[in-house]
């Protein structure tokens, strides 16, 4: 009906994409949430990195955006202030720019962005786009949730609150470029719906299998253990009950490991399909990017995922 929307209500991107030109398709994307941090400032930081997030899951470069806050009446306007700057400041470092945006008012703060980004139609990254054989990369570790969820109930100290914030903070503008410099087609976020959840999104809008080695999967330095308090977030058990049944686990890993697969994060990394061709040379330009990366299994003929111990 719309020969010029790529991407919309069709399959389960990241962000919608609508044709230009033949150079030049817009990437068009909105996410907000509640706080997952005590500190306003790094609140807005996150938020409006994980919102940036989409853009550059679909292979874009994000231009533009505008804030979206619900804010209660009685919040100080100082810490409102500080989400709206911690929000600005990581758009400045992004490059993009904050034109404006709404606010309305509610009981629970809510901060995020629509975001703007654009895309050459032929160089889309699209959760349809694994191949068997691709290798899985991962960009940032996983654990987010739980650990976040334990700062909640006081159990996470100052220096494990400080990790978490420093990788949910930072941008993926350079796993994007990657993807990009290596005309990569198969990608996502590693978000709400987990490593699990988006994975078996990406898999199944391929028509393949993932397989994933759980030994080569990252964690922050907290993750273990707060998922020995059983920290998890409420999203992780949602993740579990929707995702569960189109997963396959080794018989060597706990319960405990496996809902670490199930985490819900927040700016999480990206999930990336690499030829096996052009592996050795993307992990190289990684390391000169100062891109972390990690190897974490393959893509292979078949359906659902599987995790090898």
């Amino acid at each position: 009906m719309y020969p010029d929307l790529l991407v919309g209500l069709d399959g389960p991107d990241d962000a919608a994409v609508w044709k230009l030109d033949e150079a030049r398709a817009l990437v068009v994307t909105t996410d907000f949430f509640t706080p997952v941090v005590d500190t306003p400032y790094e609140y807005g930081a996150i938020a409006a990195a994980n919102s940036l997030s989409d853009i550059y899951a679909m292979g874009g470069t994000p231009f533009l955006a505008l804030n979206i806050a619900a804010l209660p009446p009685s919040l100080p306007p100082e810490i409102s202030g500080e989400i709206l700057r911690g929000g600005a400041e990581k758009c400045r470092e992004a490059g993009v720019v904050v034109a404006g945006g709404h606010t309305v008012q509610d009981q629970e703060p809510k901060f995020g962005l629509v975001a703007l980004g654009f895309v050459h139609p032929q160089k889309l990254l699209t959760k349809s786009g694994a191949r068997p054989g691709d290798v899985l990369v991962l960009t940032k570790p996983l654990g987010f949730g739980v650990t976040t969820t334990a700062l909640k109930r006081g159990l996470a100290s100052a220096q494990e609150i400080h990790e978490v914030i420093d990788w949910m903070s930072r941008l993926n503008a350079r796993a994007g470029q990657l993807a990009t410099e290596f005309s990569l087609r198969g990608g996502t976020d590693v978000t709400g719906f987990s490593l699990l959840g988006h994975g078996w999104e990406m898999a199944h809008a391929a028509g393949v299998k993932f397989r994933l080695n759980f030994s080569r999967i990252p964690f922050i330095s907290c993750a273990r253990k707060f998922a020995g308090q059983w920290a998890f977030p409420g999203g992780s058990s949602d993740n579990r009950l929707h995702f569960g049944p189109h997963i396959q686990f080794d018989g060597s890993l706990s319960e405990m490991e496996q809902m670490l697969l199930f985490d819900a994060q927040t700016s999480g990394g990206l999930l990336l399909c690499v030829p096996p061709e052009k592996f050795s040379a993307f992990e190289k330009r990684a390391a000169v990017l100062e891109q972390p990366i990690w190897r974490i299994g393959e893509v292979v003929p078949g359906s659902g995922i599987e995790v090898l111990g």
